[in-house]
C-alpha cells in the first residue's frame, strides 16, 4: 500500500479528486497517511478531517527563520514514513534538503502545458492569465516529478485543455481543474502506486 502525504495551500480540490478517486478505486493500492498544510483555517484540512485524514498545519509565519520551518515541515513529513508526497497546490518552495531525501518521490500538479507558463511567478490564477494574455488556443496541466528546479523535474503526464473565446482566468483555471488537473493527478498518483513508473 503507497503512503502518500498530500501537501496544499487552500481549498484542496485535488485533495479532494485524490480522495474521491481511492473511494471510487480510480487510485488502488494507495492511502491517504497525512494532509500538510501550510495555511491554517483553509477548507482543505475539513476535507482530510471530513475522511478521518491525519491533518496538519505548519505555517512559516509561526518560525523565526525560513530554516526552522525547514526542518519542522521535514520532520512533519518524515514522521509518517511516505512513500509519495503529492504537491496539490501547494504554494511554499520545496527545501533541497527534503528534495534529496524524496527523490523521485514528490509530484507536483501545475496548471499549464510545462515548459508553457511554468517556473517562478507563475502559479494559481497568474498562469490562466498569462495564457489568455498570450493568446494560446490550448493550455491544460502538467504532472511532473519535483526537482531543485521550478518546474523542471521529468514530466509524467499531461492533458490538453481547449481555451474558449472569452474566457476569463477563473473560468479557464476551473475548466483546466475539471478537464485535466482533476484526471491526471489521480491517473498519476495510481501508476506510481502500481507500479507502472
Amino acid at each position: 500500500m503507497l503512503r502518500v502525504c498530500v501537501c496544499v495551500s487552500g481549498g484542496g480540490t485535488n485533495l479532494q479528486a485524490i480522495i474521491d478517486a481511492i473511494d471510487n478505486k480510480v487510485i488502488t493500492n494507495a492511502e491517504i497517511v497525512r494532509v500538510i498544510s501550510n495555511n491554517k483555517g483553509v477548507y482543505a484540512l475539513e476535507r482530510a478531517a471530513a475522511k478521518n485524514i491525519d491533518a496538519v498545519a505548519i505555517s512559516p509565519k509561526d518560525f523565526e527563520s525560513r530554516e526552522q520551518f525547514n526542518e519542522a515541515f521535514l520532520k512533519c513529513v518524515d514522521e509518517v514514513e511516505p512513500d509519495l508526497i503529492v504537491l496539490a497546490g501547494f504554494l511554499v518552495v520545496i527545501p533541497p534538503m527534503m528534495i534529496k531525501k524524496y527523490e523521485r518521490k514528490i509530484i507536483n500538479i501545475h496548471p499549464s502545458l510545462i515548459p508553457s507558463f511554468c517556473g517562478t511567478g507563475y502559479y494559481g490564477l497568474k498562469v490562466h492569465e498569462a495564457a489568455l494574455e498570450r493568446g494560446v488556443k490550448v493550455t491544460g496541466a502538467t504532472v511532473h516529478f519535483v526537482d531543485e528546479g521550478t518546474d523542471t523535474g521529468p514530466i509524467i503526464l499531461q492533458k490538453a485543455v481547449e481555451v474558449l473565446p472569452g474566457d476569463t482566468p477563473k473560468e479557464l483555471q476551473q475548466r483546466v481543474m475539471e478537464q485535466a488537473e482533476w484526471k491526471i493527478l489521480p491517473q498519476a498518483i495510481n501508476m506510481i502506486a502500481n507500479g507502472q513508473i
